[in-house]
């Protein structure tokens, strides 16, 4: 069967984008009713996938297709290596995936310590060395995978494709809109009957974060400062290594936040941030200097080239 993606190949970066993002929304949302019924005719071979959320089944057809999608995405932007998404042979690059770690996560260990500080979070007292141990290798994994995918996806195939044609900033400013838009996405849920548009039907809502002010300011503006300290990451050092390591020192915090802390009853959550950490105006203090502190440390200047 023709892929909905194959159409991608030919088309210019920006249509090929927009291609992207009909065939993983509107494929996604059509193609999860359908495998909610298979797993419901599964029940019995199966029964707690089959007992999941509709909704749940509507993020797992988005992330699939989008997975689906991406090589011919890259594809479509002009991309005919893995050097040209920024991964190149790692040996020699583990000082600039390290440096990106300790980035990452010494700026959200900011976050976490001055909300601790100043009393808007506490210590779980649930904690158990155990489970603790666990949660944290998982954080530390998924930040990994997680890192490694998002990179390629957003800085070498969105990013960089874009860079071929437009100026590196334009490029930038909209990589990182693009990446904060998909990360800002509410969740949605479902009631009722799941029908062929029932996945239709949960779309708009993922989008009423933007109706909402609280949740936008900053909430989106921090994604999308993420997204270009990240794409300013690639675009400087010239591959992806330096911007993984610091995506995945973010994903650990943001993933072990929850685990360690608390919010304490009371605490702003616009001003400190929500579970979700990066969500408050605190986070985007500490992104904002942390990219004046990598724009520094880099010696990035005005108009420079990847090195």
């Amino acid at each position: 069967m023709k892929s909905p993606f194959s159409n991608l190949r030919g088309v210019s970066p920006v249509g090929a984008l927009a291609l992207y993002a009909v065939g993983v929304f509107l494929g996604g949302a059509l193609l999860a009713p359908w495998l909610y019924r298979g797993a419901q005719a599964g029940a019995d071979w199966f029964p707690r996938i089959a007992n999941e959320p509709f909704h749940r089944f509507v993020n797992r057809a988005l992330l699939a297709l989008a997975l689906v999608g991406l090589w011919p995405l890259l594809r479509g932007l002009g991309v005919r290596s893995w050097a040209d998404v920024g991964l190149v042979r790692p040996a020699g690059q583990w000082r600039k995936l390290a440096g990106g770690f300790g980035l990452g996560f010494a700026s959200l260990a900011v976050v976490a310590a001055l909300a601790f500080l100043a009393g808007a979070r506490h210590v779980d007292a649930a904690l158990r060395v155990g489970p603790l141990a666990g949660n944290l290798a998982g954080a530390l994994l998924t930040g990994a995978v997680v890192g490694t995918l998002e990179e390629i996806l957003f800085r070498g195939g969105i990013f960089g494709g874009l860079r071929r044609v437009w100026n590196w900033r334009v490029a930038l400013a909209v990589s990182s809109a693009i990446y904060a838009l998909v990360h800002f996405f509410a969740p949605a849920r479902h009631a009722g009957a799941v029908t062929w548009s029932s996945g239709l039907a949960l779309l708009p809502q993922m989008m009423r974060g933007f109706a909402d002010l609280h949740a936008l300011v900053p909430g989106f503006f921090n994604l999308a400062l993420a997204g270009a300290l990240l794409a300013l990451a690639y675009h400087r050092t010239g591959n992806l290594f330096f911007s993984i390591g610091l995506h995945a020192g973010w994903i650990f915090w943001l993933r072990s936040y929850r685990v360690l802390t608390d919010p304490v009853p009371g605490a702003d959550p616009w001003l400190w941030g929500s579970n979700r950490m990066i969500d408050g105006w605190l986070a985007l203090a500490v992104l904002g200097v942390t990219l004046v502190a990598f724009l520094r440390w880099c010696g990035f200047k005005r108009g420079a080239s990847p090195s």
